[in-house]
């Protein structure tokens, strides 16, 4: 299922019910995003069972593993996902391939506000709880979850992103308007930021993205806008402003570019993902509310791979919808 790309409908506007799609308005966006699957539970993803398999499922009462509220996700590539579930307040790991459906637990600890997720080297994964006020890392999957230098005073952490270049945390703390770089073991390396609304200022910043070019893009929530820093924490650019229609801004959430340095942008109200230039020029959208295939309630996070397949958790329908990013010939 291919959508087709809208850049100046109202967001306001109702999509296509039959084909789930918007109409055209303009021939510049030379792309195509396609619909690719959804998971919401390990039943989406449990493909190789012999007819026998399922038989003795259905008699002795299989019981069913699902996603409730997922609010972020990594790819580590196309078969395995990370997801943080706020519902499940655990993180999960989904193994396509091998019908893996697992929480990543530790007996003892909750996560009643997970948020953020990132993957760093050698095969870490790291979270957010921005209730515990905490950063947790999974040192190899398998492992279970530990608290990321428990010396490390925060408040309300929640975007994180890993930097290749430096080997560097980036961190939202929202609660105190500002940014956190860290080294990969949680050792404080800078502060940037206060709030406000200059350059370089914050009012709560939540989700982060860094590109393969180590530049940082942080969703200044309450400001409206995008600002995207150097991986020394200048200002390059910022873009966004407060409104109701394409290209405005009402309830930034997940942040991602593709390989083309294109900035995709969730709207947890307007149910959308907005596509932006690196200079913030809006370039077009795609989705809707709904159920549907290519519709979203309240989605949150979002995550871009190396081949531009997009990953997005759709929140309020407690699944991931998976997309492809498309030159158009």
């Amino acid at each position: 299922m291919i959508f087709t790309l809208s850049n100046v409908i109202p967001l306001t506007s109702q999509s296509n019910k039959e084909n789930n799609s918007f109409e055209s308005k303009s021939d510049i966006t030379p792309f195509d995003i396609k619909y690719i699957d959804k998971i919401s539970n390990d039943k989406d993803i449990i493909l190789k069972k012999s007819f026998i398999d399922k038989v003795i499922d259905f008699v002795a009462g299989e019981d069913i593993k699902s996603l409730i509220k997922p609010v972020n996700l990594i790819a580590l590539d196309t078969d395995n996902i990370i997801v943080v579930d706020q519902g499940v307040q655990n993180p999960v790991l989904i193994d396509k391939e091998n019908g893996v459906f697992k929480i990543i637990r530790n007996h003892n600890i909750i996560y009643p506000s997970l948020v953020g997720i990132c993957s760093g080297k050698h095969g870490k994964i790291y979270f957010t709880d921005s209730k515990n006020n905490k950063i947790y890392v999974v040192n190899k999957i398998g492992d279970n979850p530990v608290e990321l230098n428990d010396s490390l005073e925060l408040k309300q952490p929640t975007g994180i992103a890993y930097s290749v270049s430096n080997d560097e945390l980036w961190i939202s703390e929202t609660g105190n308007h500002r940014l956190l770089v860290l080294d990969s073991d949680g050792k404080l390396k800078k502060i940037i930021g206060q709030r406000g609304v200059a350059p370089g200022e914050f009012n709560f910043p939540t989700y982060i993205w860094i590109d393969s070019d180590s530049s940082v893009y942080i969703v200044d929530a309450l400001n409206f806008r995008i600002q995207i820093l150097s991986f020394g924490g200048e200002v390059i650019s910022i873009f966004g402003e407060e409104g109701n229609a394409t290209g405005y801004i009402a309830s930034p959430k997940g942040i991602a570019t593709d390989s083309y340095g294109h900035i995709f942008l969730v709207d947890g109200i307007f149910n959308t993902i907005q596509v932006f230039d690196r200079k913030g020029n809006f370039l077009y959208y795609f989705g809707s509310q709904g159920k549907g295939d290519g519709q979203f309630w309240l989605p949150s996070g979002i995550y871009i791979d190396k081949y531009d397949r997009i990953y997005v958790a759709d929140s309020y329908n407690s699944r991931i919808q998976i997309f492809q990013l498309l030159k158009s010939e």
